[in-house]
């Protein structure tokens, strides 16, 4: 793992999904970046405005050891109508830019739309190491969850999230927690999954199924071993 890359559809979604294990990672020396592709304000009800949302951004990820993301202008809540296309090169750009190895993004199955669509794009992305030869070689593709997304998802056709891989966050949920906190109006009171509590009790009970303590979990798609 020499560069790592979390692609996300909305500000918040890269704290969500691993946080912890990005500033683990990145108190390890390993570059860790976000790519966030629906980065505007617009149909966030009840959260702050553009230049808060932005200033919110930068804090989380100072708080997480990560540099500042890639910005994406993309309609929030209406990745739908985007051709596929363009998610798919803006994700490009992306790898390219950060020469990412390893690559996080959406499970297909969450709730939110936006987060399909990304996920798709991201999995269609990834393959660019095969046909550039700028591009490091793929050595892993993960789906995180999103608590209040990935749980909230109904049994439908599609698969559900799957745990298979386990990161340990031991010394790293308060950073995760206090860079949730940095955006403000996301967290939620218990028994919300954005609450404290749900994040903490989602940490030990992926710690529980591993046996490592508190873990982020996440679904390993995709993966090298050498």
């Amino acid at each position: 793992m020499n560069s790592v890359l979390i692609v996300v559809a909305h500000p918040d979604d890269e704290t969500l999904g691993c946080g912890a294990t990005a500033a683990a990672l990145s108190a390890k020396g390993i570059p860790v970046r976000s790519c966030i592709l629906s980065g505007n304000a617009a149909a966030r009800k009840g959260h702050p405005g553009q230049s808060e949302l932005i200033d919110d951004t930068h804090k989380a990820h100072d708080i997480l050891g990560m540099p500042a993301p890639i910005w994406g202008d993309f309609p929030n809540i209406k990745l739908n109508t985007v051709p596929h296309l363009d998610l798919v090169q803006f994700i490009e750009a992306a790898i390219e830019e950060t020469q990412a190895d390893t690559i996080f993004t959406h499970h297909p199955s969450d709730l939110n739309n936006d987060h399909l669509h990304v996920s798709r794009a991201c999995q269609a992305a990834a393959r660019l190491c095969q046909r550039r030869p700028n591009v490091p070689q793929l050595t892993a593709l993960h789906f995180m969850e999103i608590l209040s997304s990935t749980d909230w998802s109904f049994p439908t056709a599609a698969p559900a999230f799957f745990a298979n891989s386990y990161f340990p966050v031991s010394g790293f949920l308060d950073k995760k927690i206090a860079a949730m906190k940095a955006y403000r109006g996301v967290m939620r009171p218990y028994p919300h999954p954005r609450s404290e509590e749900a994040i903490k009790a989602q940490a030990a009970l992926r710690g529980a199924e591993s046996g490592l303590g508190p873990c982020e979990a996440f679904q390993t798609v995709f993966s090298v071993i050498s």
